[in-house]
């Protein structure tokens, strides 16, 4: 059973995007196969979530391959009220960011390198313990 007094440092850092960027309203980040590692979500259900954004960034991993235009760095869906964006976090996780009509994408893109390096760190030294 776990201490739920101590704050998870991943949880923190998903919090402080939503805080930073305006029209963040969830977000979940998950192994790069699928798993759900920890969401900040009200509405999503988080597993689904972590699964379909697997399968997100394989086909766009997959067309930016064959299309020859270098890494991948994130998926952006717009929709109707909102936008859904995958990134990797290395190798093995993705970061999922929903967000509503009001997302400020140009706030996003300025400040998810920072975060992805947070849950790359993070996720190094929770793998260390």
């Amino acid at each position: 059973m776990s201490d739920t007094s101590q704050p998870n440092p991943l949880t923190e850092i998903l919090t402080s995007l939503r805080d930073r960027v305006m029209g963040v309203s969830e977000s979940v980040l998950s192994t790069a196969d699928g798993l759900l590692v920890v969401a900040d979500t009200d509405s999503s259900h988080a597993e689904s979530v972590a699964a379909l954004a697997a399968a997100t960034l394989g086909v766009a991993r997959r067309m930016a391959d064959q299309t020859s235009v270098g890494a991948l760095r994130e998926v952006v869906a717009r929709c109707g009220s909102g936008h859904v964006i995958v990134m990797a976090v290395g190798d093995r996780a993705l970061l999922t960011v929903v967000g509503d009509d009001g997302l400020d994408l140009a706030a996003l893109q300025r400040e998810s390198p920072a975060t992805v390096e947070q849950l790359t760190q993070a996720l190094a030294a929770d793998v260390a313990r």
